[in-house]
């Protein structure tokens, strides 16, 4: 996967943006990967919590953004699983990785349609918007060595499959629905119960980060995910094909963004929610794969 740097800001929040001095650059492979947290939190004017499977789109969203509000110098963003990031939200904004912790509060919260409707019931969120929508698809190591054709398939003994944590991942849900339009109870059960308890199912907990490494490592055979993820893996040439699943089997999920409550940068934050409706926003997210937003299941 590709590496990004840490950077490690000494007195972060108290030296001013314009003040600081540089910061200490520090790489050391497979060290210093904090591949879902980036800029700089200290000094944002716009602070986003984005649901982790955007995390290929949202470099150019938030440029084009930026091109249209240049009042808006500095975002500081995270890609984790929105349930993750919900968590963090509930928690203060604080969240440790290893021995590091940070504490920031979004401005913009963006996550699917069932846990977002959670936040805005209680209280945590403004009316969200509608922007995206998206299909799932398989990963599968480049040949496909396994010849995976279908979800059915995924169910085979021989089959490894990286598989989203329900607790977390709000695609889990949209995964356990296409299991069973495929296959019935039968093949859920079999593929989150049997294979699980047997060590053949493998949760994740990032799934953007884990299903292709895991593939590409030859931990696992096979990963459903958002079809705009495997496109993207082939996009880039990294190893990992996409297999479709037929649109009977499929299920299907919206992407919504709302402003926090209280935000920090309300203004800002209003303005990015309202971009990612706008003609520039949608052709970016069509050039990755998703779909307009539509009626779904979830």
């Amino acid at each position: 996967m590709k590496r990004l740097t840490v950077v490690v800001l000494f007195l972060l929040g108290i030296v001013s943006a314009s003040a600081a001095p540089a910061p200490v650059v520090f790489r050391v492979p497979c060290i210093d990967a904090m591949t879902d947290f980036h800029g700089e939190p200290a000094g944002a004017d716009l602070v986003v919590f984005v649901s982790g499977n955007e995390w290929f789109a949202v470099p150019r969203i938030l440029a084009a953004f930026q091109r249209a509000h240049p009042e808006v110098r500095k975002v500081f963003y995270e890609t984790l699983p929105p349930g993750v990031l919900a968590q963090q939200m509930h928690t203060g904004g604080a969240i440790k990785v290893g021995e590091f912790t940070l504490r920031v509060q979004p401005d913009v919260y963006i996550s699917g349609k069932r846990r977002m409707r959670l936040e805005e019931s209680e209280g945590v969120v403004e009316p969200s918007v509608t922007f995206a929508s998206n299909v799932l698809g398989i990963i599968v190591k480049d040949g496909n060595p396994k010849h995976i054709r279908s979800l059915s398939d995924l169910q085979r003994a021989d089959v490894r499959v990286a598989m989203p944590n329900p607790g977390t991942e709000g695609i889990a849900r949209q995964i356990e629905l296409a299991y069973k339009k495929t296959g019935g109870d039968t093949l859920n059960h079999t593929i989150m119960v049997t294979k699980l308890h047997n060590g053949t199912t493998m949760l994740t907990s990032i799934h953007h980060r884990e299903s292709p490494m895991w593939i590409l490592e030859g931990k696992a055979d096979a990963g459903p995910v958002w079809i705009s993820e495997a496109l993207y893996q082939e996009r880039i040439h990294s190893g990992i094909m996409a297999i479709r699943i037929p649109d009977r089997d499929n299920a299907s999920g919206l992407y919504l963004a709302a402003v926090v409550k209280r935000a920090a940068h309300e203004r800002a934050a209003h303005a990015f929610t309202s971009f990612l409706t706008s003609p520039e926003a949608q052709a970016i997210y069509r050039s990755y794969g998703f779909s307009p937003a539509i009626s779904t299941e979830e």
